[in-house]
């Protein structure tokens, strides 16, 4: 089995290691380093063009540019698993009320600098659940203010149309899993399972939030391994 993993906002590589220590290890796993200073597009074209053909994995903002690829390059995502993945932004208010959001945001950085950023961003609501020692705060602060900067504009939620209205076009299996206590992504995974339509799998991982792979590595392991085995 080839497996490609992609990260989400703030994380690195080395986010995966916990849930990749639990997969099969006769597995080809790899998770794929982000190119910089791209488009949301041109990034998940690049990432495709470095990690080839397989099944691919993202999480968050990382779900997002796989399935951006999956919808532009079918040939390479034999199949999909989304993990606490939206589709994107619906409405142009929406977007635009997002992206003013994230230009904060990207000024916050700017004046703080990454630690405080992290910091910050870690307190959120989204990642109450999320067990300090999960969090690999330490790691995260490796990231520089220009990669965090350039992800905010160009890779986040309001970056790019949304694609929603695509997702019938999926021919492939796809697996969308979201966290029981991460409500807003858990009713996006049924909504997005049901659009999608019969190669659709949606999984709740019990006693999880937004971050599952972080929060419960085993159960997201298994849960990816059965289904991986069973198509």
């Amino acid at each position: 089995m080839r497996l490609r993993l992609v990260h989400g906002f703030t994380q690195t590589i080395r986010s995966w290691e916990p849930m990749e220590a639990r997969l099969p290890r006769d597995w080809d796993v790899q998770a794929i380093e982000l190119p910089d200073g791209l488009d949301f597009a041109a990034t998940a074209q690049t990432l495709g063009m470095r990690g080839g053909a397989g099944t691919w994995v993202g999480y968050s903002m990382g779900g997002r540019l796989c399935l951006r690829l999956a919808l532009d390059r079918p040939d390479v995502v034999e199949r999909l698993v989304l993990l606490s993945a939206s589709p994107g932004i619906e409405g142009a208010n929406e977007r635009q009320a997002r992206r003013a959001l994230d230009e904060r945001r990207v000024q916050d950085l700017e004046r703080d600098g990454v630690e405080k950023f992290i910091d910050h961003w870690l307190a959120q609501r989204l990642f109450e659940t999320l067990p300090k020692e999960a969090a690999m705060a330490d790691d995260r602060r490796r990231n520089t203010v220009h990669a965090l900067a350039h992800q905010l504009r160009s890779l986040g939620s309001a970056a790019h149309e949304s694609m929603w209205g695509a997702l019938s076009r999926l021919e492939m299996p796809v697996l969308l899993v979201a966290g029981q206590w991460d409500r807003t992504y858990s009713e996006m995974a049924e909504r997005a399972g049901a659009a999608i339509g019969a190669n659709a799998t949606v999984a709740t991982i019990e006693k999880a939030g937004h971050a599952l792979h972080l929060e419960r590595p085993s159960e997201v392991a298994q849960v990816v391994t059965s289904w991986l085995e069973s198509e």
